[in-house]
């Protein structure tokens, strides 16, 4: 499912990410300090990216992996509109691991120890080497 967005409706979303990263919440500067500058894992994230009709909090395009943090502001209503965002993002070829601000901000190892299962999972297993001569049968 691809969703074409008007330039108006992209420029929006730009100027929404600027917003959103000017006022991240505790939590999301926590975990930013240990996702960027290559500081997690060698890996490159970028905060408040627009992709489509939303802007993620977190993202790192080598492992299409989107890292949400959610506030006590997520009711039912919000959770619905959650659920369709990743069902989306999803469908883009994203995985999203969604965590709460608490918890960032309560284990934040825990967390990056969640992410880092994540990458290890999504990353493919080095090539068996070939068998030398003289070996095998």
């Amino acid at each position: 499912m691809t969703i074409s967005i008007s330039i108006e409706e992209r420029i929006k979303k730009t100027k929404q990410a600027k917003r959103l990263r000017k006022a991240q919440t505790e939590a999301e500067q926590r975990l930013w300090y240990h996702l960027r500058a290559h500081r997690f894992l060698g890996l490159k994230f970028k905060r408040q990216k627009p992709l489509g009709p939303y802007v993620v909090d977190f993202i790192c395009m080598e492992h299409r992996l989107v890292i949400e943090v959610d506030g006590s502001q997520h009711n039912d209503q919000k959770l619905e509109s959650d659920r369709l965002r990743d069902c989306w993002l999803e469908a883009q070829g994203l995985m999203v691991l969604r965590f709460w601000n608490d918890e960032v901000l309560r284990n934040t190892d825990s967390v990056l120890e969640r992410i880092h299962q994540v990458v290890e999972a999504g990353r493919p297993s080095p090539p068996t080497p070939l068998p030398q001569a003289g070996e095998g049968g």
